[in-house]
């Protein structure tokens, strides 16, 4: 069948050069269309709810929102897993599903649960979905701030709520504009306890006075002088005097209506906030976070978003600026930049090979036309898979440009050598390309399909690991079959092109002339002592076990994201103000750093669901300088070494991380370090326990960089138990003490002030002098319904008390975490594997059960889908070998030289340091592939010559092997030379690049070896 496309192609070249220049074509514009983001989503398919439930303890909010949900939730089909946070006021449940599920889908059945559970709630729990966004979707942040000093943090707010928040809504790609800190301006109703209890009125009569003042109606239409009228009544508070007119529902002993004005102060004030941001030590600012829809391209995104931000710049009020927090636009250009210079430096070194070999301008120039065929055509097809352009998809096409043109070299240089020879009859000259390409076209494709084939191990792998690298194996395998494609159909019909006129034979290039002379005694010699060749290859393949011994075990190397992420581990119960007084001061400390260009500090949450931080939580985005800027000698891990010295606060136990990382992680595992313990039980007494014991003993590892434990129990409650026989007494129930304790303790939002479009809280609240003590507390006045002064200490027990600051769950089981960071000249499998006997000695409390999570976990699951996929795709390309030769020892000779070239990747990867990881993996199931490829050229060879020359077995073996190391030299030559400037450059993703690189250059210094000395020595044993 393969002959017959080769044929065909002979017959119709116009047509197949059309057809190509089409499709060529077109891909170009699908190259235009495609998305573009720095790294892959390696995000779990989640959908995530948020539950409010206004003024609401963690415990309250676990035991009647967060519970009922999880349980419920946990059914909703292809779910994981259902993890819950349950924070002060709000819930965060985040259902993660299977890997190849609909997104869509996963929010709409999620959305049925939701209206299920929604009558099960308490009244006043609100539930909303998170936005359509992934782990990656924090494409762009930025700040408001005032630099004339007339507009204070209100007024900005205002202005990022009503105004630039709609205003960046409506880009293309949006899913969500989320405020970071600010103060929200609200109508404080501070009603006097005293004065209340002078008039006989309860908190209840004051909250529907207002409720029934402030709204607004419509009356349907009226004709008046033949025109119709809409009739509206308007009645929205919007001013402090329209509050204090409003009557209350009672009269003074004179009949005067007591108003609102008589028994409250109306003001303006702050809402009670749970997060904080700040900007480069200097003081609080507003934030906002915009995130990306799912899919969407976010170097569009972030273009649009600068460009809407330029038109909102100027129609802010005079002295208010909007300056950039984070933008991942440098992270995505750098490291697409590194990639598309890498890939065009490879294509001209490959060229240069190819034209010093052949010294053919119109043969290098067949190689030169189908590489970027081959890779627009394989872009085309990454387009056609939703796969958009990253560091890993475009590094798939890095690694393989060197093996696409395996084929096309291999085809030019046979007919090359057939035409050598043609006498001036050009009518020979079809006959002897035809002849030429259908002697190695078939085995070229199947070499180049092994090749493809090598990568299913890839292709198997799941969860992070998979995601992150699937996009390089479906690239490279895209570009592989556009090359097997084009080696059958087009480069046949380029050959019948250009290769027309003298051809310079192969003996006139002084390249190929040394190549031979230098080649000819090792041959020799290996078939001069063929058993002693095979020992030889068996030492080098027996040596790796060295090597291999000593690699560590990393699940990925660190990516050098250009900018930090400052996570600080903090013990809970610091206030809001104490929390926003230390990050300013952290930020101070780090903008000192003259590689640091910007600090936006965040402490809480911000208004999103994607963001379940508690107020203890430190998040601070560093922007750095370019690496031109910084000082020389500098490395960011002298970066991270000078800020962790220098911010050293009591309490904070610092953590420097990439961001994107970062946030991916803590989704998926809930875990912000390398390494985490979880640890599960019923009781958060149990489960605190459980983690100081934890956190004791890892401490004792020498290996342990730091260690914190959570503290489930590290709240501060003031409890309020209601009497309920003294209660009785004054005709009160629970609910009424629970109202007071709701609004005049906590301040209870009772509506809104409708301003246009903006919309205020309005607040009913007592004085702060009546709750700022335990002892104020205890005797806070109050009117029951029966008229009665009381106090609440008459009617309920009031005490302080310890209790969870926000409380963990996953499928329904509570859970708190032990993060630990490792000391980085650790391997993460050496110190798992000490830290499971540390904690199997550690005594816990019944039902509390321990499991270690984070990047190991990932690990553990890549190590036991390896064990079965990887002998699995060994058998298929056994299979395919065998069907190519038909010759069982020939089949098992080349699959004996596959371990024997991989020791040279281990050898060369002890020699950088590197560890062991997914990413050098990936590059040894590469070399693979490549290595099965030079055994089939080999063999190929060596058939063909010992089918058509005469003479001995070591003549013959002599004359396939020599005559032929000119493509079987360049085929290494352009692999190696591709590999070179990935293996030695530096960019944004080099870290990962060059450890898929190391081990496929380290192995083709073998390979040549094996195929070129090894199988010549035993198909000379096998022909004998």
């Amino acid at each position: 069948m393969l002959n017959k496309i080769i044929d065909l192609s002979l017959r119709w070249p116009l047509l197949v050069v059309l057809t190509i220049a089409l499709f060529t074509g077109l891909a170009y514009k699908a190259l235009l269309d495609t998305p573009i983001d720095a790294i892959p989503d390696l995000s779990d398919v989640q959908v995530i709810v948020k539950a409010s439930y206004a003024g609401q303890s963690p415990d309250i909010v676990e035991q009647q929102v967060t519970y009922p949900l999880s349980t419920r939730l946990m059914s909703v089909p292809g779910s994981v897993t259902v993890r819950g946070y349950s924070f002060f006021g709000d819930a965060y449940l985040y259902i993660i599903f299977d890997d190849d599920t609909d997104l869509y889908w996963a929010r709409a059945r999620v959305q049925e649960y939701l209206i299920q559970a929604q009558s099960s709630l308490p009244a006043g729990v609100s539930l909303e979905l998170g936005p359509d966004a992934s782990g990656v979707g924090w494409v762009f942040q930025y700040i408001l701030r005032d630099t004339s000093g007339t507009h204070h943090l209100g007024e900005l707010t205002k202005l990022q709520d009503w105004f630039i928040r709609q205003e960046l809504q409506s880009v293309p790609g949006v899913a969500e504009v989320a405020k970071v800190g600010g103060m929200v301006q609200t109508y404080q109703v501070i009603v006097d306890p005293l004065k209340l209890l002078n008039y006989q009125v309860t908190l209840k009569q004051i909250h529907q006075a207002i409720n029934a003042a402030n709204s607004e109606v419509g009356g349907s239409v009226v004709e008046l002088s033949e025109a119709e009228y809409m009739v509206r009544s308007q009645g929205y508070l919007q001013r402090l005097d329209e509050f204090t007119d409003i009557p209350i529902g009672i009269s003074n002993e004179r009949g005067t209506p007591i108003k609102l004005g008589d028994v409250a102060t109306i003001r303006l004030g702050p809402q009670t906030r749970r997060g904080v941001a700040e900007w480069n030590g200097e003081g609080e600012v507003v934030g906002g976070i915009v995130v990306m829809r799912d899919g969407e391209n976010a170097l569009t995104v972030i273009e649009q978003i600068k460009k809407k931000i330029e038109k909102i710049q100027s129609a802010l009020p005079d002295g208010v600026v909007i300056e950039t927090a984070y933008d991942r636009t440098g992270l995505i250009v750098r490291a697409i930049d590194y990639l598309k210079q890498k890939v065009v430096q490879e294509i001209i070194v490959v060229v240069l090979v190819c034209a010093l070999f052949l010294m053919h301008v119109r043969a290098t120039l067949i190689v030169a036309l189908c590489l970027p065929c081959a890779i627009l055509l394989g872009i085309a097809l990454m387009r056609m898979f939703n796969i958009n352009a990253n560091l890993m998809s475009i590094g798939g096409i890095a690694i393989a440009i060197g093996a696409m043109v395996d084929a096309a070299i291999v085809m030019v240089e046979n007919a090359q050598k057939k035409l050598e020879h043609l006498d001036n009859k050009r009518s020979n000259f079809y006959p002897l390309v035809r002849q030429a390409c259908m002697e190695v076209g078939p085995a070229l494709f199947f070499s180049l399909l092994i090749i493809t084939l090598s990568f299913l191990p890839i292709f198997a792998l799941e969860g992070q690991e998979g995601r992150l690298f699937s996009p390089l194996a479906y690239t490279k395998t895209f570009v592989m079959a556009a090359a097997a494609l084009l080696s059958i159909s087009l480069v046949p019909v380029l050959i019948v092109i250009f290769l027309r006129g003298k051809v310079i034979t192969e003996d006139q290039n002084w390249v190929n002339r040394g190549l031979k002379a230098a080649y000819k005694p090792f041959l020799n010699l290996s078939l001069s002592f063929p058993w002693l060749t095979l020992l030889f290859a068996l030492g080098i393949g027996l040596s790796a076990i060295y090597p291999l011994q000593r690699l560590g075990l990393e699940f990925m190397p660190n990516f050098d994201e250009g900018d930090l992420l400052y996570m600080p581990t903090t013990l809970p119960g610091v206030s809001i103000q104490e929390a926003g007084q230390i990050l300013q001061q952290t930020d101070r400390i780090i903008k000192t750093v003259p590689e640091v260009h910007s600090v936006f500090g965040k402490v809480g949450r911000a208004d999103t669901a994607t963001d379940p931080a508690p107020l203890t939580m430190i998040e601070t985005t560093i922007q750095l300088k370019p690496k031109a800027e910084w000082r020389d000698g500098v490395s960011l891990d002298d970066i991270i070494q000078e800020l962790d010295s220098k911010v050293s606060l009591p309490g904070l136990t610092n953590a420097w991380v990439q961001p994107i990382k970062t946030r991916i992680d803590m989704l998926s595992t809930g875990v912000k370090t390398v390494v985490g313990v979880k640890l599960a039980g019923d009781e958060l007494a149990d489960i605190e326990q459980a983690a100081i014991a934890v956190e004791s003993a890892v401490k004792q590892l020498s290996s342990t960089a730091s260690v914190i434990g959570e503290r489930s129990l590290s709240g501060r409650y003031l409890d309020i138990r209601p009497d309920r026989a003294a209660a009785a007494k004054y005709d009160l129930s629970v609910d009424d003490i629970h109202d007071l304790v709701r609004m005049a303790i906590g301040g209870q939002t009772i509506g809104q002030s409708v301003q246009g479009k903006a919309r205020f809280p309005i607040n009913l609240r007592y004085p702060r002098e009546n709750r700022t003590s335990i002892e104020s507390i205890r005797a806070l006045p109050f009117v029951s319904p029966s008229g009665a002064w009381l106090t609440l200490e008459q009617v309920a027990d009031i005490n302080i008390a310890s209790g969870p600051s926000i409380i963990k769950s996953e499928n329904a089981r509570n859970i708190a975490w032990v993060f630990i960071d490792v000391r980085p000249d650790v391997p993460l499998a050496e110190y798992v594997a000490e830290l499971r006997e540390v904690l199997r000695s550690v005594d816990l409390p019944e039902k509390v059960t321990w499991d270690i999570a984070g990047q190991y976990e990932y690990l553990e699951r890549l190590i036991n889908k390896l064990m079965w996929v990887v002998p699995a795709t060994l058998l298929i390309i056994f299979i395919l070998l065998q069907i190519l030769f038909q010759r069982l020892w020939q089949t098992i000779l080349i699959m004996a030289t596959l371990p024997i070239a991989l020791s040279g990747s281990l050898w060369f990867m002890y020699y950088l340091d590197f560890q062991l990881s997914v990413a050098t993996v990936v590059g040894m199931i590469a070399l693979a592939g490549v290595a099965a490829e030079f055994g089939v050229i080999m063999l190929l060879y060596l058939n063909n010559s010992w089918q058509q020359q005469n003479g001995d077995s070591k003549q013959r073996i002599c004359h396939g092997a020599i005559q032929r190391v000119r493509p079987k030299a360049m085929t290494v030559l352009t692999i190696i030379a591709g590999l070179i400037p990935i293996m030695f450059g530096d960019g944004s993703g080099s870290e990962i690049m060059q450890r898929i690189a190391a081990p496929m250059i380290g192995g083709m210094i073998i390979s040549p070896i094996i195929s070129m000395l090894v199988i010549p020595a035993v198909y000379y044993l096998a022909r004998k």
